[in-house]
């Protein structure tokens, strides 16, 4: 729950600004993110629309479909051994982002997901590590168990109708289980699609539902 602590923390200071009008304020999370803003959107009212887009409902189903049963094990091995190392105050376990390769340890393997975390970026160079413990903690995030809270906040759900990272079925499965007011909007493509081809489809239902929720004067 920290990234969603410090998220209400940005929403009193949006509430502070003399040029944001509090009553109007939403939230759009993508992925990850996109499990944030479920839970934000469930526990913090201040908020008037949330869009998730491909977000992460359940963490632990993702991550079954993604390691292979043979591989669990020493996973989760890896996974008491970074803590034993950081009691002792050791630096933390690193892993690969994305990789082909079987025999190196990453977060994802999909080849949509190697193809866009390698693709070239203005930026410049971007360095293919993350920590173990990010997927650990990945691993026992549950968004979608605060799905139905969400309401009545109004709730945009995108979903990639071909996504094997956060999973097609379980998000349907959570806007199913979602309250009015909601929407559902599917993008023909992967969990990618929408930042790639899919993105005036996915973005332009971002800002429709944020213009039809946030746009009611203060004073009504």
């Amino acid at each position: 729950m920290g990234a969603d602590r410090r998220l209400a923390t940005g929403l009193s200071y949006l509430e502070s600004r003399p040029f944001v009008d509090p009553a109007r304020i939403g939230l759009w999370g993508s992925s990850y993110a996109g499990g944030h803003a479920i839970v934000l959107g469930a526990t913090d009212r201040r908020l008037r629309a949330v869009v998730a887009q491909v977000p992460t409902i359940s963490g632990y189903q993702q991550s079954l479909r993604r390691v292979a049963p043979d591989q669990i094990a020493a996973l989760e091995a890896a996974f008491a051994d970074d803590e034993r190392s950081q009691f002792r105050g050791d630096s933390l376990a690193t892993q690969a982002v994305v990789s082909a390769d079987p025999t190196v340890r990453a977060a994802y393997r999909a080849p949509d997901a190697i193809h866009f975390y390698t693709q070239p970026t203005p930026a410049g160079a971007w360095d293919n590590v993350v920590t173990l413990r990010s997927s650990r903690a990945a691993r026992m995030y549950e968004p979608g168990t605060w799905i139905s809270r969400v309401s009545p906040t109004p709730l945009l759900m995108v979903v990639g109708l071909h996504d094997t990272i956060t999973l097609t079925d379980l998000a349907l499965g959570a806007y199913e289980a979602a309250l009015e007011p909601k929407k559902l909007v599917t993008i023909d493509g992967g969990h990618f699609d929408p930042y790639l081809s899919g993105f005036p489809e996915a973005s332009g239902a971002a800002l429709a539902w944020f213009t039809e929720h946030l746009t009611t004067p203060t004073n009504s």
